[in-house]
């Protein structure tokens, strides 16, 4: 019998190292994108389908940032994968978040 190791299969699914940090403590303050997925969101609170998984660097330590925000996730998958990572502020604008 065959061992899982030896079939040759490789996982697609990424996760990211460092604690989860919330909007509220890097918002207005600059961060470096270092990846990100988008997937399915496990709450759906206020009809939230999706929710972006943000790589980040925030004061030399890497940190998870969940969001909702179709704004965010619309910005960030039009960024082309070989220009990450890159540094950004994420602000409020009216009700929504931006990357400047």
């Amino acid at each position: 019998m065959k061992r899982f190791s030896e079939l040759g299969i490789e996982t697609t699914v990424k996760s990211f190292d460092g604690d989860k940090i919330s909007i509220e403590t890097i918002l207005n303050k600059e961060v470096k994108v270092l990846d990100y997925k988008i997937v399915n969101s496990k709450y759906q609170k206020k009809g939230d389908e999706m929710c972006a998984h943000i790589h980040l660097e925030f004061n030399n330590e890497k940190r998870v940032l969940f969001s909702g925000s179709a704004y965010l996730m619309g910005a960030i998958a039009k960024v082309n994968k070989n220009d990450f990572p890159f540094a950004t502020t994420i602000v409020k604008q009216n009700k929504r978040l931006e990357f400047t």
